[in-house]
This record gives C-alpha cells, structure tokens and sequence, in this order.
C-alpha cells in the first residue's frame, strides 16, 4: 500500500515545537557586529547632507556608511525582482542623492551590539530638501504628475497597454461597467527579514545566512551586486518563518552586508523590526482595475476587458510581471470567447510593491468574480446560474484560452456544484429570502467565487539527488526551499514509497548552496510539481539500482525483488532479504557487485516539465451584516480545490487554510495606505489589523481531484489556491448582504465604516 495520499503529520514539527529551530537570528558568529540602518521618513526629497559623525563618535560603533563612502562598490538591487532588467532603475543599496520612498535605507551603522548600533544610528543627522511626492498611481500616469525617475522621464512602467478593440462588445445585449480596487497589503511573515554575512579572506569566499525563498537565486544576485563568481558565495537558509513572496526578492540589506563583512573583515547581522518590515520589505497587490462585461439576455458572456494599474512603488520591481500574470488569467474558468486586457504600471512614492501570496492570478480572479457579479445583479439573475451557463466543460481539457495558455485538466462545473452542495445553497437563498422579506437583521449575504490560477510559472525543471548511506540511511537534497510547506515531510513519503524505506530514515537537506548547487527555490507553488517530481525520478532511478544490485546478489532477475521495510527481498522468499546498508557495502565494493555497476548508490537527476499546471477551484463565504453598525460577521467559509493528485492531505489542507485565512484578512482587515505626502498609515500590527484565529470560521474544505499530465505525481501547485477565491467570495456575500439596499460593490477591506456607509448611501459605491 502506498503511503502518498495519506495523513501523515509533518516531521518537521516535532523540533519546532521544543525550541531546536535555527533561524538566522539565533546564528551568532565569533567577532560579529550588529547593523542598524537610518531610513529616510520622507517620501521624496534631495539628500542635501548627511552628518555621521555624532553617530561615528557613539560608544561601541564601530563604523557608519553611506552611498559617498562606498562609491562605485555599492551595491544595486535588480529591477524585476531579477528576472527583468530595467537599466538605469535598479535601488542602490544605499540612498545615493534622493530618496523616494519612506523607508528607504540612507545609512548603516555597524556595532558591537544592536543596541549600540540602534543608538549610533539615531545619533545621524540628514538635512532633506522635500520634493513633490505622488503616491495615487491614477494620477501618477498624468502627464502632469511629478516624475519620480527623471531618466526614466515617466512613472510608467511596464504592462502592455492596447486599445480595446471596437467591436469587442458588438453582440451584447447587456453591457456592465466598473471600477475596482485590489488595495496594497503587507506579507507580515511571522518572522521579519534577516541576514548575517561573513567572508572568508584566505579563500575570499562568502557565506551568508538568509531567510529568503530562494538561496540560490539570491547567490547569484549577491555574486552579480559584488562583481564575483557565484561560486564565491555561499547562501544558506535554515529556518524560515514564512515568506509569501515577499522575501523571494534580493534586498539592499542582503547585498550590502556581504560587503561590509569584506571591509571590515568581521561578521554582520542584521534583522528588520516589525516597523521596518511594514515599510522596508516589498507589498502586495494594490491593482487598480477598470471592467467591461458583455453578455446576451440569457447570460452567456460574450467578452470582458479590463484597464488594470499595477502600482509599482518607487523602484520596479516583480509587479509589472504580475500585471501580465493577471492578463493571462483573465480568461478564468469560464468560456469567455473574447477578452482584452490592457495594463500599466505606475511608479509611485511608496514602498516597492512585488510577488504576495497568488502574485497576480488573485487580482484576475477578483476582476472576473465582481465583474459577474455586477452582471448578475444587471440580469437579476442568481450568481450561481450565471456561472453555470459559462463555465468551461469538463470535456474540453486540455483547453487552450484566448488569452495565451492551456489549462492542464480540470472539472470546473464539479467544483460549482460540490460547492453549492455543501454550503446548502439553495436553503441559503430561501434564508435570504425571508429575512428580507420579514424586515429581520443581521442581513445575510452569500458569495461564491470560481478560479483557476497559473502554478509553476518560474523555471520549469528542479534537481534532486537521492543516496544510499553507508549506515543505510537515505539522503535527499533538494532544489526546493521551504519555509513552512512540509516538504520533508512530502519529499520523504515520495522516497518512501519508491524504496520501501521508513520515513524515519531519510533525512532532506535543502537551502544550502554548498551542499545543493541548483535550485529554484519555493516560490509561484512549484514544488511538488517540480521538486516533487524530481525527487520521485531519482528515487525511481535509485530503485531499479538497487534491485539490480539485489538481484546480482542472490541470482534473481531484477522484476523478482522487492523493496520493503528498509531491505531488498525475492518476492515470495523473505529469508532472502539483504538490508539497504548490506546494500550500501555492496555498491562500495567491486568483488560483490556486477562489473558495469556504477560505484555507489546516488542519483541525481533533473525533472524538466513541458508546461505550468493550472489548479482551480471554487470558495463560498456566508456572512451577517448588521446594517446599523456595519458589522461582518464570518459565518462559513467552504473551498473546494482541484489541486491534482494529493500527496498528504494533511499538508495540502494547512496550504489551503493559511491561504483562506490570508484571503479573508484582504477582504475584511488589511490595508496599507499612505498621505498624500507618501507617509504610510500602518508601521505596526496596532495599525494594520490582521485576524486571529478567534476572527474566523472554521474553514469547510473539499476537494475535486482532475491529474495533472504533466508530471509523473499528477500535482498541480497549492500553495497559494486559498488566497484566490477566498477574498472575492467574501467581498461578494457582503455586497450580496447589501445588493437589496442597491449596493453593488465596496472596496476591500470592508470595515464596518464602509459597510455602514454603503448600506446608508445606496445610490454611491462605497470605495
């Protein structure tokens, strides 16, 4: 019996749970120093002057830093989150003349203990000549707007911006406008960004220790900003408190201190505050979107269009990717025959914006989900027969969309209907009915949302290598670096089922550059479509080796041995059963095995897929609004998910309820904004509400298996599934609670004032 596709509870837990985590902040080094760095509080301004020498003087400060002191060796950021260049836009490490957002580094002040460091830092005095700040990305487009990058000579940046054809809409006979808002929201990962670095001067070699999504990405970013080889780099990541692709981006922080390390021969650690992670490390979302939707009378849709503005921030770095993202996805599950999208992004006074948890497939499942909901409420047609009648047939796989990709598998109508069934939704609208008709309150609303999203989009192959020890233990390093999604766990139940070994004997080693020299880190869930598969083809491979080996051993044809509780037998003959270990010996050995057996038992391979996997799924929220207060009250929230074959349902449903939870704080808590002077409104959790688990429902959650063909696993991503359903089925039960009152739509997050606001001006959207 295989042991994949059932609940088998995390290794990894057990030593998280008693304290023998490592997290680069509890890695200390001999001699090392403390940063601290002085971040600008205006949003754009000239650096007139820099005064360190207060800072200089400060007990146990050891040496202070700006861009003049580091000339032509300071280090740039890469533009497009490193995949795009944009010459000429990259953020020094260092403010170097202007600053553009508040937050951005000015100074760093090294010290014998962060305390010194902090008070060192607090000690410089910079003389700042404001500058006009724009920081609503609408109006940053304007021709008259400030510029924020004069070489640039323009805020726009990015997307792919074409007109909508004229006859996109020729035959509706309704046609539904609207204007929407994905507002800007903050990662906050349990832990905050953190780095040490030392280098090594009889090699001239680097470590660095990072909480990053992705070491190797990020080795070779540190080798490019220090003008060496990345074999001169050596980037770890040991524990990592969560990421959600905020910290799948380089940092000024993570290539500077490797170079202050060299100046100074010593090592230097840095980790953000929670004030610096609000406002230093990358946000997400904040996509200003503009539908059309046209349908004929029966509610067949016959186009959408869409003028989506990503708001880039003050420096490019991954979203004008993220507005082609969501361009792709705009199609959804649905039959859609026509779609336009055009797309812009707007470099704004604020903090770089960049991947959050979806990265750009959320943006265009909201797009879509209220665009159908205006239209039913256009129609007076329920939401769910509307989606019905447009939904693409479970037939139709693979099904190539109009927008440029082909959806793997997938069985859209199930996922509605599993969906409708478990939330009861017919007795739901019955409920609906007779409140409304009683005058009773709270006022109930019901959302549903459907969804695919792309999964696997960045590199499409991974390594692995999978080895026999001599104490007949298995070794695996992987590619994949995970910061909280089980993959000792999975990776070790693949191994397991291949080897017949128990999970207690594999150990999985990944994050480490010196030890994996490839990978494409954990990011865009990916990693059991190519981690997985990787780890399960080398294992494959390693299995017929040792059956193989087996076989020459006891004179048996290879098809005739088994592997089974750590052993190689002949099936039907358990006394002729040789360990793993015996095994190991063997392969060390040329008297004992065949003589075109390769020495050793180690494979290592590369899992190469032909394309991106396309989950999909469908989430309904239930919700009391009180009218008088604004109140939402969470009721249910239900997900039915497709995401393939299932290794550990027990993993996948802890990927799917931090993405729910995650979806419903966007829908109802979360916001970050900003003064028109670009001085952001929340730098600590008191002023950015995010839920705790008293805040929401018991999460309801199901599932619809359709195989991905494109991987020997038959997975598709979820890690990100929650996120994008959860937060447009929410928003849409509150303005269902509200669409009697003549409300349509109000801009996420629905606080109560919003709430109220729009249940006592139901001629205007809230926003």
């Amino acid at each position: 019996m295989s042991i994949l596709g059932n609940r088998v509870e995390r290794v990894e837990d057990a030593r998280l749970l008693v304290g023998q985590h490592c997290y680069t902040e509890d890695i200390a080094l001999p001699d090392m120093l403390h940063a601290a760095f002085v971040r600008s509080y205006e949003a754009h301004a000239e650096l007139r002057g820099i005064d360190t020498s207060r800072a200089t003087a400060s007990p146990g400060v050891v040496a202070v830093f700006t861009a003049d002191d580091l000339g032509d060796d300071l280090p740039l950021v890469p533009t497009g989150g490193g995949f795009v260049p944009l010459p000429g836009l990259e953020q020094p490490s260092l403010a170097r003349g202007r600053v553009r957002y508040v937050g951005e580094p000015i100074a760093v002040v090294l010290a014998e203990s962060r305390y010194a460091a902090v008070d060192g830092a607090s000690a410089i005095e910079i003389d700042y000549e404001q500058l006009a700040a724009v920081v609503d990305p609408i109006a940053a487009l304007d021709p008259g707007s400030p510029v924020i990058w004069e070489t640039w000579g323009t805020n726009q940046i990015g997307g792919l911006a074409m007109p909508r054809p004229d006859d996109l809409l020729k035959d509706a006979d309704v046609v539904v406008d609207g204007a929407i808002l994905n507002q800007r929201v903050a990662s906050v990962s349990l832990e905050p960004r953190s780095v040490l670095a030392g280098w090594h001067p009889e090699s001239g070699e680097f470590t660095v220790w990072s909480s990053t999504q992705q070491p190797h990405k990020l080795r070779d970013d540190i080798a490019a900003a220090l003008h060496v080889e990345a074999s001169e780099v050596r980037v770890i990541a040991p524990d990592v408190g969560g990421g959600f692709g905020a910290k799948a981006n380089a940092y000024p922080e993570e290539l500077l201190l490797p170079l202050l390390a060299r100046r100074l021969g010593r090592p230097v650690r840095y980790t953000e505050t929670r004030s610096e992670n609000m406002i230093a490390t990358t946000h997400g979302r904040a996509q200003h979107q503009h539908f059309t939707i046209g349908a004929k009378q029966d509610g067949t849709v016959v186009a959408l269009s869409a003028e989506l503005v990503g708001d880039v921030g003050a420096y490019p770095s991954m979203t004008p990717m993220l507005l082609m993202a969501t361009g792709m996805m705009a199609q959804g599950t649905y039959r859609f025959p026509r779609v336009h999208v055009s797309s812009r992004g707007a470099m704004t006074n604020t903090t770089p914006t960049s991947a959050y948890r979806g990265a750009g497939r959320p943006e265009a499942t909201y797009l879509i989900e209220r665009a159908l909901d205006h239209l039913a409420l256009e129609l007076d047609m329920d939401p769910a027969e509307l989606r019905r009648r447009n939904l693409i047939p479970a037939d139709a796989f693979p099904y190539a969309t109009v927008t440029g990709v082909t959806y793997d598998s997938g069985n859209y109508p199930a996922l509605l209907e599993t969906l409708l069934a478990a939330m009861g939704y017919e007795e739901l609208r019955a409920e609906q009915h007779r409140r409304r008709s009683s005058g009773a309150s709270p006022l109930l609303g019901i959302g549903i949302a459907c969804y695919v999203e792309i999964t696997g989009g960045i590199g499409l192959s991974e390594d692995a290598t999978v080895e026999v020890l001599d104490n007949g233990r298995v070794q695996v390093l992987t590619g994949t670096s995970p910061h909280g999604q089980g993959h000792a766990t999975t990776w070790s139940q693949i191994v397991a089922d291949e080897l017949g070994v128990p999970m207690d004997h594999i150990k999985v080693i990944h994050g480490d550059t010196a030890l994996v020299p490839t990978g494409g880190g954990t990011v865009g869930s990916r990693s059991a479509q190519f981690g997985g598969s990787a780890v399960q083809k080398a294992s494959a491979q390693l299995a017929d080796r040792l059956r193989d080996l087996a076989a020459h051993l006891f004179e048996a044809a290879p098809e005739d041995i088994e592997l089974i509780a750590g052993a190689a037998a002949v099936r039907g003959t358990p006394a002729k059963a040789v360990t793993l270990q015996e095994l190991a010996v063997a392969a060390a050995d040329p008297t004992r095995r065949p003589a075109d057996f390769e020495e050793g038992l180690r494979v290592e391979t590369t899992f190469t897929q032909a394309g991106v996997t396309f989950p999909s799924g469908a989430h309904g929220a239930v919700v009391d609004v009180d009218p008088d207060t604004g109140k939402v009250d969470l009721l249910r929230l239900v997900a039915v998910d497709d995401c393939g074959n299932i290794l550990n349902p027990l993993i996948v449903e802890g990927q799917i309820h931090g993405g729910l939870a995650q979806g419903v704080a966007q829908a109802l808590f979360e916001e970050i904004s900003f003064t028109a002077e670009g001085q952001p409104q929340a730098t600590t959790l008191t002023d950015y509400l995010t839920p705790a688990a008293s805040e929401l429902p018991r999460f309801e959650t199901h599932e619809v298996v359709t195989p991905s063909p494109l991987n020997p696993l038959g997975v598709k991503g979820v890690g990100e599934s929650g996120s994008i359903g959860s937060t447009p089925a929410v928003v849409s039960a509150v303005c269902d609670a509200l669409s009697h009152l003549g409300v349509r739509h109000i801009d996420p997050p629905l606080t109560p004032e919003k709430v109220w606001r729009a249940a006592h001006r139901p001629d205007a959207t809230a926003s």
